[in-house]
């Protein structure tokens, strides 16, 4: 009785199976094309064609960059887009609040450190590391200058009536007022003349010189109780922070951001080089440290106790980039030969697919319409009924115009989004993500840059399928995308896009992972008159025989 029971239940089960497929039979579905192809089906033809697109390079306006995870320091030569320079302001937050320093104080030593992003390479025979930088543009020297900024970074816009968060641009201001030098550049904390990141490892050492601490590289500042040259950045440090043990500047945080508004990362160059770099000041390793001694409340005939004070790079923070490159004029109607794209406060491309209509568009020749019909059976209100070619791959193949880009740092990743409502496009959600290594995250639809042999960049391929999926059977507006240059697709996941200066509404938001890289590239757009190169959509798909 059991087995029969067994029996019926997987007979149920397969039935149940069958009538599913059979149900589905109907829907569009997705074929890859090495499952179904002339080779291995009879009944079935895999084919190819290209289809139209207009692009368009279109320059960015001043961008957002108040709420970056990640902020960009230096100046950057770009051999196409020319000068790039970014400085930071930045609020600070005390580790503990409304602290007792304790007696007769000593302050020994004042450390600002922020790590940059480096990856070992090689252990040293004497137990050290060696590193190599990440996201660093450029390796000549420039003027790094520190100050106490005089200028108070607002949580919120006080012109909103809904107490809106304040917003800060690329271009130094709020969208609304500049923020000028003299607000930012208060009291001098620290110059170098000569300054360039250095992926050497940092060893720390006690009072003998052994080594008690490797660290990471970083942008590593010390001033020393010790050194005659360090006296007035010490005293600065002793009475702006020390000296305010049990005062009400201290015991708050909006005292705190009042009385220390934060602190200005300036960059200058030198004989028109410098280098940028990328660092995380959100980092729990990133601070600014103050050493110090104090009678031992216990027992005041003992040695005196060493501890620290910290201020972390949180709260609000302003990335401010200046661009010296103008950009082609764009035609917005025939699409550009070439296509501009650069990261920060740059340029992105604009795709209009079938040229950007929709099914509803009131155009006697409407492509799109005429596309949709090609593949799809709809019926009189124009909703799916049936698939007449079955979809296995929809691509957009970006070919990198080399010479253009000579001497380039070309990026690994370009993104593509939907630019009517500020989103990834569905097949970056249907690619699997790589959280340890994001050059090599969602490269199925995402593909990473094709090089030659001699590590020239060729060409981006960037599948959309299931895009075009959507657009035949789930009647998806044809929206227009996006196309940027990308610092780490991963952070388009869960990060909203950010807002942009647009005087004419054209562009609302632009992608995070776009702002924070220097990087750019030249591609060649669809009304080139290389046909090798030209960018079209193409579409593999399958279709009945008989």
């Amino acid at each position: 009785m059991k087995n029969k029971t067994i029996a019926l239940r997987n007979l149920a089960i397969l039935t149940l199976l069958t009538t599913v497929f059979i149900a589905c039979d109907k829907d569009f579905a997705t074929i890859e094309s090495d499952i179904v192809n002339s080779n291995n089906a009879t009944n079935f033809d895999a084919l190819s064609r290209d289809f139209d697109v207009i692009a368009y390079t279109k320059a960015l306006p001043p961008v957002q960059t108040s709420t970056l995870p990640i902020n960009l320091l230096g100046v950057y030569n770009d051999p196409v887009y020319g000068q790039t320079t970014g400085n930071i302001v930045t609020q600070l937050r005390p580790a503990f609040l409304d602290p007792d320093f304790g007696e007769n104080v000593i302050l020994d030593s004042v450390v600002i450190s922020i790590p940059y992003f480096s990856t070992a390479i090689e252990a040293t025979s004497d137990g050290g590391t060696l590193y190599e930088l990440d996201s660093v543009f450029g390796n000549s020297p420039m003027k790094l200058s520190i100050y106490e900024s005089n200028y108070f970074l607002r949580d919120f816009d006080p012109t909103s009536s809904i107490n809106e968060p304040q917003v800060y641009y690329s271009n130094q201001s709020t969208g609304t007022s500049p923020i000028g030098d003299a607000q930012l550049e208060g009291t001098l904390l620290y110059q170098d003349d000569d300054f360039i990141p250095k992926a050497t490892q940092i060893e720390l050492e006690d009072e003998d010189g052994n080594i008690t601490d490797r660290l990471a590289p970083a942008l590593r500042i010390s001033f020393n109780s010790d050194e005659t040259e360090d006296d007035a950045a010490m005293a600065y440090w002793e009475n702006k922070i020390i000296a305010k043990s049990g005062q009400p500047e201290l015991s708050n945080v909006n005292n705190f951001n009042d009385y220390f508004r934060g602190v200005y990362f300036k960059t200058e160059a030198i004989n028109d080089l410098g280098t940028m770099s990328l660092l995380n000041l959100a980092s729990s390793n990133a601070n600014i440290t103050l050493y110090f001694r104090s009678d031992n409340s216990f027992n005041p005939e003992l040695d005196p106790i060493e501890t620290t004070y910290v201020l972390n790079f949180t709260g609000n923070r302003a990335n401010f980039l200046s661009n010296d490159f103008i950009f082609p004029d764009a035609d917005e109607n025939l699409g550009d030969e070439k296509l501009f794209l650069k990261g920060g406060e740059g340029s992105i491309a604009v795709v209009k697919l079938f040229d950007g209509e929709d099914i509803d568009d009131d155009i006697l020749f409407n492509s799109f319409e005429y596309f949709k019909n090609e593949f799809v059976e709809m019926d009189e209100d124009g909703k799916f009924i049936k698939s007449k070619k079955l979809v296995n791959e929809a691509n957009l193949v970006f070919y990198v115009d080399q010479s253009s880009v000579v001497g380039l740092e070309e990026p690994e990743r370009i993104f593509l989004y939907d630019m009517n409502n500020n989103l990834p496009i569905i097949d970056y959600f249907f690619d699997i993500a790589n959280t340890f290594s994001p050059l090599n995250s969602r490269i199925d639809h995402l593909g990473r840059l094709e090089r030659d042999d001699n590590g020239n960049g060729v060409k981006y391929k960037i599948k959309i399928t299931e895009h075009i999926n959507n657009l035949l059977i789930r009647d998806s507006t044809n929206v227009d995308l996006g196309l940027v240059v990308s610092g780490n697709i991963n952070l388009e996941n869960n990060s909203r896009q950010l807002d942009v200066l647009s005087p004419d509404n054209s562009i609302d938001n632009v992608p995070v992972s776009s702002i924070i890289t220097q990087r750019g590239t030249v591609l060649f757009g669809n009304n080139t008159l290389d046909e090798e190169k030209k960018l079209y959509l193409e579409i593999f798909f399958t279709e009945p025989n008989n």
